[in-house]
């Protein structure tokens, strides 16, 4: 991990890493929204039909586990990405008491 490993730099990481790739053109906030829902969707169907032990056991177990990381990582990433395309500050959001007041936490 970078040293200067921080949320900000994270959100800064995932929009430089999108605009490179010349890919705002596809993330639209419907676009952007769909691919979370997709990607926990992913995530989930891991752990589909298994029991709350089966599920844990999973999580020990390097192929299992690893899938659902790599799942957890699309979900983090084009959730920063959502943020990222309307100005939400995740930090403020993760630090506001009252998360119904999403005025302070987004730069319109």
């Amino acid at each position: 991990m970078p040293e200067n490993d921080s949320l900000e730099n994270t959100m800064a990481v995932v929009d430089e890493f999108t605009r490179e790739r010349d890919w705002e053109q596809f993330h639209t906030v419907k676009n952007l929204m769909s691919s979370i829902s997709i990607e926990a969707s992913e995530l989930m169907d891991i752990f589909k039909w298994d029991s709350n032990d089966e599920s844990e056991k999973k999580m020990t177990v390097d192929i299992s586990r690893q899938d659902a990381i790599d799942e957890l990582a699309d979900v983090i990433i084009y959730s920063i990405a959502f943020a990222n395309k309307n100005g939400i500050d995740i930090s403020c959001l993760l630090y506001t008491s009252d998360a119904a007041d999403d005025t302070p936490c987004v730069d319109l």
